[in-house]
Parts: structure tokens; sequence; C-alpha cells
């Protein structure tokens, strides 16, 4: 006898983790953030030895230091288990059955997954020539049946900011009563000084929330806490369909210590865009035409030729997040990684088929 489960969830393929490294290869492929976390904040989580017991459900203490860098209250501020979390009791908050949820595609690969668990169905609208979204489009595909609109920036896997001007008049455009999620895991990457910047608007835009994390530009990827900000009777939502105590204690006293070391992460931030940037010099220089990176990855848009310009990297000691038929996502890591990334890519884009989208024109 067969289990009835839902046709709809036992048709969704499970999220795919970046595939592991071994020893003698790079791992490219999830984004993390590849230097090893400090000893502040590996000294601070090691003293937070009582996990017999549960952690502050509502993690207040990181809420209250949020909530004073970003003028809110800390009942405007949201922690859970890294911003995938909160987006997925988001969605469970705004949108069921019958419900649509817009964004722009491609984009992260969890959103079509947690719009489908929620009962909802997706909008998918393509993404610009340039890989960016087209904000137009997605305020053109809001219904009366939409509740919710993703918006990425910078967009992953693509690396594309949505600028301040654009956003805007992207808020001025939709219905005031639409909750509008604004997904800046890696914002602080992001170099381009008209990039917008979600929580500059939440005054202005009480149908906005905002998402970050600490998984990347921190380096708490395995600790899973992340943050949204927004008006406390969403969030309070958001709260409900939350699973109770998600967020472990040593998941908050390290993003605690970890604000408390910021200067110093940041500076290593600021390293990882600057490779960033002179491995995309490099790339256009060679050959390549791939849009300009924000985020800690860059997108080679391989299209048919994904599933083979993968394995050549892999073969070549290069783990790297393949979406096919569309590109390619390699994270920034290692600098060892980066010389050697820039090295086989030089052979590639030579390789690839004349007018193919990822090689430049002459």
């Amino acid at each position: 006898m067969t289990v009835r489960l839902r046709p709809e969830i036992v048709a969704l393929p499970a999220y795919k983790q970046g595939k592991p490294a071994s020893d003698d290869a790079f791992k490219l492929s999830s984004n993390e953030n590849p230097f090893e976390p400090l000893p502040s904040v590996i000294d601070a989580v090691a003293a937070h030895t009582t996990f017999n017991r549960y952690p502050d459900a509502t993690a207040l203490a990181l809420r209250e230091r949020l909530a004073a860098r970003f003028g809110l209250s800390p009942d405007e501020v949201h922690i859970g288990s890294g911003s995938v979390a909160i987006l997925a009791q988001l969605i469970l908050a705004a949108a069921g059955v019958g419900d649509e949820v817009v964004y722009s595609w491609r984009s992260f690969e969890a959103y079509p997954t947690l719009v489908a668990v929620a009962g909802a169905t997706s909008v998918q609208v393509p993404n610009r020539a340039d890989h960016g979204h087209d904000l137009a489009a997605m305020a053109a595909a809001i219904t009366d049946n939409t509740r919710v609109v993703i918006v990425c920036s910078p967009n992953n896997p693509t690396g594309n900011i949505v600028t301040a001007d654009e956003f805007e008049a992207f808020m001025a455009s939709v219905p005031n009563d639409l909750l509008v999620i604004l997904d800046e895991a890696y914002i602080e990457f992001v170099t381009d000084a008209a990039a917008t910047n979600g929580p500059t608007l939440l005054s202005r835009y009480p149908n906005l929330v905002v998402l970050r994390t600490f998984s990347k530009a921190y380096g708490l990827a395995g600790l899973r806490v992340g943050y949204a900000l927004g008006a406390e009777s969403i969030l309070n939502a958001a709260r409900s369909t939350a699973i109770p105590l998600s967020v472990t204690g040593q998941a908050a006293t390290a993003a605690l210590a970890s604000l408390d070391a910021e200067d110093e992460l940041l500076e290593r931030v600021g390293h990882l865009a600057t490779r960033r940037d002179g491995l995309w010099d490099a790339l256009t220089a060679a050959g390549w035409n791939i849009p300009k990176p924000q985020g800690n990855f860059i997108w080679l848009p391989t299209g048919d030729e994904t599933s083979e310009v993968a394995q050549r990297l892999d073969n070549a000691g290069l783990i790297v997040r393949p979406f096919a038929p569309e590109g390619i996502r390699v994270s920034i890591g290692e600098e060892e990684a980066v010389e050697k990334l820039l090295q086989i890519c030089e052979e590639i884009v030579h390789g690839l088929p004349t007018g193919h989208p990822a090689r430049k024109l002459g």
C-alpha cells in the first residue's frame, strides 16, 4: 500500500546542497566564507556550554542588538535558523492554496520549493538579458491573487544588484497591502553605491520585510542564524509559523560575538570583494561576457554547455554549482582557487561556440 502524500510535494526535487570537495580540491559551490572563524567567535561559542537547556526562543539579546543598529524596536526584528527559514515562515504566513508568489528567475533555488510547500503557485518572471531583475515585468505580473513578491539583491546566483532607484520605483507601483520581501543575504559584499539598502526604506514602506544573514559575510554558515527587519505585525505572523526553538544558543552567541568583531570580519569581506572584482576583470579581459558581480560569487552563463563546463572545472579540482541549462555559479574562495579558476576559464571560453552568450562579441 502506498502512503498518500501531497503529489506536488512528491514531485519536488529536494534542495541540493553544494557538492563537497575532496582534500585536493577547492569547494566553490556553496558561497561560503573561505576564512576560518575568528578566535574570539570560537571562544564565545565554546564558552556557551549550557546546551542541556533550551535557548531563548526569541534570541532577545541579538534582537536588541540589531534593533539598536537599525533604529527599530526589538519586536521589529525576527531571528531564524538562516534567512531562508524566515523566508519560509513569511510565505506560509501570507500565501496558501490559490495564492501566487512572484519572483525573478533564475534566482535563489529555494524559492520554488518554499512556495510549493505553502501550497501556493510560483509566478516566475524571466531575468533581463543582463541577468538582473526585470522589476517592471514583475510589477506587471502582480494580480489579485498575488500575496508575496520576492526581490533578491544581489541576486543569487547571477550577482546583479537592484538599484535604489529601481526598487523605489517598484515599491511605488505595487499595492501597499502586498508583502514585499527584499532578500539581502549578500549585502555586505556590495560595493556599488547605487544598490538599494533595505533597512533605510522600512519607515516608508510598512509592507516591506528585509532579510539578512550571518552565514555569508560573517562566516557562520554552519550555525544557521539569519534575521528579518520589518513591521511587528508581519513578523509576528512569521513567528507564528516558525518551528519553536530552532535558533540555538550557540548560534545567537556567535552572532553577537561576530558583531563585536565586525571590523575584523568586514576587512575580510573587503578582501573577498577585491578578489571578486579582480577575477571579473580578468575573465572579461579573457573574453567572457558575464554580469558584474556584487555577491561573493560570479555567474558564468554557459547555457547548453553548463554540464560540460562544470565537469571540466570539477576535473580541475574546482567544485562549482551548475544550474543546467542556464549557467554556473562560482563562489569566491581562496586566492589559489581564483588563480586556478582563471587559468581553466581562459581555456574554456575560447572553446565555446561562436556567438555563445557567454562569449564577448569580436
